[in-house]
């Protein structure tokens, strides 16, 4: 299992320092979130590549069909080319039921899932060198093949939401890297381990799988590891995001390394 932070909120210079101070503690991996507006996170995550040697990088997440994927796919390969590979992109539909900014963008959830799956074959496409796409919501075309958009990875991992067991969006997972998986409760490992199987039993066994909690320094997750979780991402969702008492609070557990156990 590789553990994560999920950085809750803060200033560019703080989450910058904040991230610098998780690799050094030992985290495989620093993702900040992506609303409307405020801290933008590509820019964010460039400049911690910079100062950075190990860490992946990512969002969690990109709520993909609010966002032009030509843009959002350009970002993310300026990621990976700064970090030397090490860029993950994580998204979803969008959630509306938050208290993020109301933009006016579609909130109609049968589209929005048209619009994450083109997204994704198109983000794709633009990786793989390609000059035109397609789709009911998105046209892409270029004669131009000299943009240098092309990724450090050979294959850029995209993660998604996944709501656990419906069909639909499942069969979206197997066409991704990895799932942050929702449950109709709080989750359990139990459900975990029935997810990983249904992966197994389609070829995707080696699809990155993500939990996510709390724990205290000196905590352990064994019991999601032995479930098959792959990813571990610490979060601190809690409001405020950027107090002075909650940044404090974030750089002494993220200091404290990740929950490896005794």
């Amino acid at each position: 299992m590789r553990y994560g932070f999920i950085l809750p909120g803060g200033n560019a210079t703080e989450q910058l320092e904040q991230a610098v101070l998780a690799e050094e503690a030992g985290w495989d991996g620093v993702f900040v979130w992506e609303a409307a507006y405020g801290v933008e996170p590509w820019g964010l995550l460039c400049a911690i590549a910079a100062r950075t040697e190990r860490i992946r990088l990512g969002t969690m997440l990109t709520p993909l069909p609010w966002r032009r994927p030509w843009k959002v796919a350009s970002q993310v390969v300026t990621l990976d080319q700064i970090s030397g590979g090490r860029a993950t992109i994580a998204v979803g539909v969008g959630a509306v039921e938050t208290d993020l900014p109301n933009t006016g963008e579609e909130l109609d959830l049968r589209v929005r899932a048209e619009q994450l799956d083109e997204g994704i074959d198109l983000m794709r496409e633009l990786w793989s060198g390609g000059l035109s796409y397609q789709g009911k919501h998105y046209r892409y075309e270029t004669e131009r093949d000299d943009l240098m958009g092309r990724p450090v990875q050979e294959r850029i991992p995209i993660w998604v939401v996944g709501v656990w067991p419906r069909p639909k969006s499942m069969r979206r997972v197997l066409r991704c890297d990895g799932i942050l998986p929702q449950y109709g409760g709080p989750g359990s490992p139990a459900e975990l381990s029935e997810l990983k199987q249904w992966l197994a039993e389609r070829g995707a066994g080696e699809h990155e799988v993500i939990a996510e909690g709390e724990t205290s320094p000196g905590g352990e997750v064994k019991e999601w590891a032995d479930a098959g979780a792959t990813w571990w991402m610490e979060t601190r969702w809690e409001m405020p995001h950027h107090s002075p008492e909650r940044m404090q609070e974030v750089r002494e557990r993220i200091a404290a390394g990740p929950p490896r156990g005794a």
